[in-house]
């Protein structure tokens, strides 16, 4: 079983970018823990109805646990040491094996800061870290593919579904990306030879991947 993290700036984030890959590690019987670092509302009342759509979509994907800090949207930049004490808490409380957060360059501040200070944590206190595109990432050049399938695609779609206060955002719009992203990041031969039902996927770029050696060698010494 593996660790994993996934930190974010707002609520519905995740699933967006990543809504797939939630959920197939949650097949897979990893721990997917999620932690927003805004309530994603400045009333009480907005938040705890953002939470409560975080956390529905969260058990319909197989998070195991959501968690939020308290920094406002937009505020993030005043916030930063804030930030980095959340992070050290939220990664002390179970170590992750596998990190996700947004890319760097992302036209939205909120994200570009996420980045920022779950990278100087992640490096510090995690194997592996791995940075998801979203809606506003720039310059993305992925360095993972996840094909995904009809079902995980429909779970996608039923976690989005969740965030209902979100009527600015066409959710639908997304799902349309999560079919035709792999058509323009792998060569037409190389899906052509995909097992039968992906037709869908989403999108990573590997900060760091750290790999141990499968065999060891007993009683071996240089010569």
């Amino acid at each position: 079983m593996t660790d994993v993290l996934i930190v974010v700036a707002h609520p519905d984030d995740a699933e967006i970018a990543m809504g797939m890959r939630m959920r197939d590690h949650a097949l897979t019987g990893d721990h997917v823990r999620v932690h927003c670092l805004s309530p994603g509302a400045p009333t009480p009342k907005g938040a705890a109805l953002r939470r409560s759509e975080c956390l529905t979509a969260g058990a319909l994907l197989g998070v195991a646990q959501y968690s939020f800090s308290q920094i406002p949207d937009n505020q993030f930049v005043d916030r930063r040491v804030e930030i980095n004490r959340d992070l050290f808490r939220v990664f002390g409380e179970r170590r992750p094996d596998t990190v996700y957060t947004h890319y760097p360059d992302d036209q939205h501040l909120d994200h570009r800061i996420t980045a920022d200070e779950v990278t100087t944590v992640a490096l510090r206190e995690a194997d592996n870290l791995c940075y998801f595109r979203s809606p506003y990432s720039r310059a993305f050049e992925p360095t993972e593919v996840f094909v995904g399938t009809p079902a995980l695609l429909k779970s996608k779609g039923e976690a989005l579904r969740c965030f209902a206060s979100q009527k600015q955002l066409d959710m639908d719009t997304f799902m349309t990306l999560a079919t035709v992203t792999y058509r323009q990041h792998i060569h037409h031969r190389v899906v052509e030879r995909f097992p039968g039902g992906h037709t869908c996927a989403e999108l990573f770029r590997t900060a760091r991947t750290i790999r141990f050696a499968a065999h060891a060698e007993q009683g071996h010494s240089p010569s």
